[in-house]
């Protein structure tokens, strides 16, 4: 009999430990005991990535690419990730841009942007363009929905290419234009990215 209580009274113990160990215990890899979490922070792309993109896209030698993305590589370092799309843009005065596009980020999924705004300032022509923009300190795909102000100078001639810089809080994009057509001139504006395409461009 003292045998067979003692076995019983064995089990017992381990059913209690184990349950304790199951219910109020907390794992070996829980928050604060030194295990690694990921962090929520986007990938990043290199140049060589960039150029190799920009060139296929936009049609342009590598060399040309390459020149456009060094610069920006020097001013903003490496993106976290890239617009690929066409525009067609007009102004004489004031302007107005239109465009679509594709968001890619690595390990998110690809989302769809549309874009548009108005521009004032010594601006006249039209041109039709595909645009390559790199995003910087875009975490989350769906923080491209906002409008983002600029300063823009261009020169576009036939198969031209020119950058200008777009920035809102954090964000900045580096649209790269690849145009046919002629716009010459200076202009101030922003371009509001969303969802679903807009007829009016405020």
């Amino acid at each position: 009999m003292d045998r067979r209580k003692l076995i019983i009274s064995g089990m017992a113990a381990a059913g209690t430990s184990a349950a304790s160990s199951a219910f109020g215990q907390e794992p070996a890899s829980a928050p604060g005991s030194g295990a690694s979490y990921p962090t929520g922070a986007a990938s990043t792309y290199s140049a060589d990535e960039m150029i190799r993109a920009t060139s296929d896209f936009l049609g342009v030698t590598a060399e040309a690419a390459g020149g456009a993305i060094e610069r920006i590589f020097r001013e903003k370092g490496q993106p976290t990730g890239y617009i690929a799309g066409e525009e067609g843009s007009g102004a004489v005065g004031v302007g107005l841009r239109y465009g679509r596009g594709l968001l890619y980020m690595k390990g998110r999924p690809t989302q769809e942007v549309f874009w548009q705004g108005p521009s004032v300032g010594w601006d006249w022509g039209g041109n039709a363009s595909r645009v390559f923009t790199l995003c910087y300190n875009l975490q989350y795909g769906d923080a491209i929905y906002r409008r983002f102000p600029g300063v823009e100078g261009t020169a576009y001639l036939v198969g031209g290419l020119g950058v200008n810089y777009q920035r809102a809080d954090d964000i900045t994009l580096a649209p790269i234009r690849a145009g046919v057509g002629l716009r010459l001139g200076a202009n101030v504006g922003y371009l509001g990215y969303s969802r679903k395409r807009k007829v009016l461009p405020f």
